[in-house]
């Protein structure tokens, strides 16, 4: 990709042209590398939003790793390149169509997947059958069910990936007789823990801090779990369509 020095910046759509696009499914894509670090959908001037809220911010410290690349970008005396990938689409399409695109780039730095991720995101033609044919998961204990991406178990272990770092009640968590990692409604991983911590770089030596979030110590679980769960589908009343928590009890 051509890279270009900064011009003058578009900071908004003549006001008919904004009209005309309804909602639309943009990228932000980092001039010196070609590389789409950011997908989100919107209205009117949404696309622009993140470069002028980047030029507000005075304390470097405070910033997102979004508006970390879009400094860098500016201090480098690039401008960030915009693209209305999808235009003229209802809010429901809208959020299909964002959700795709950042299943296609996984190097965005969004802070949340897309909607419908976890349960129809990206899958290998193989996973879509195991998926699919796989039994239902009938629970007889009190189970802790934690969705982990794609990204996150390619990474890691599953265990590493399943004990870091979540918006979760302690008491609650601390009653769940096992820990089970789901990934798009099938359970991969099940694990025992053996105490929460604060998610915090003390507790967790190599991580990062993670402010009001809990990980645990722990280890696999017993055969006798992995037996009862593993590779079982999660049942669909614990999937509700659209829900965005990654946090499930069966309690």
């Amino acid at each position: 990709m051509e890279v270009r020095m900064r011009e003058t910046e578009l900071e908004s759509f003549p006001a008919g042209v904004a009209f005309q696009l309804k909602t639309y499914v943009y990228r932000l894509i980092d001039p010196r590398n070609g590389e789409t670090f950011y997908v989100g959908k919107g209205e009117g001037n949404r696309v622009f939003s993140h470069i002028l809220a980047e030029q507000q911010e005075l304390k470097g410290d405070d910033l997102t790793n979004k508006m970390k690349r879009i400094r860098e970008i500016r201090l480098a005396g690039f401008e960030v390149a915009h693209v209305i990938h999808r235009h003229g689409m209802d809010e429901k399409t809208a959020f299909e169509v964002e959700a795709a695109l950042i299943d296609a780039y996984p190097e965005v730095l969004n802070d949340v997947g897309g909607m419908h991720s976890n349960d129809y995101g990206v899958m290998h033609a193989r996973e879509i059958v195991q998926r699919y044919c796989a039994e239902p998961a009938v629970f007889k204990h009190k189970a802790l069910l934690i969705s982990v991406n794609r990204s996150a178990t390619e990474a890691t272990s599953i265990y590493e990936a399943t004990r870091y770092a979540w918006k979760i009640s302690r008491s609650k968590a601390e009653q769940a007789d096992v820990i089970l990692a789901t990934r798009q409604g099938l359970i991969i991983g099940a694990f025992t823990a053996n105490k929460w911590l604060d998610a915090t770089a003390v507790n967790f030596p190599g991580r990062e801090d993670a402010p009001g979030r809990l990980g645990f110590e722990g280890q696999e679980a017993p055969s006798e779990f992995k037996t009862l769960y593993v590779d079982k589908r999660v049942p669909e009343e614990y999937r509700k369509r659209g829900s965005a928590n990654p946090i499930k009890y069966t309690w």
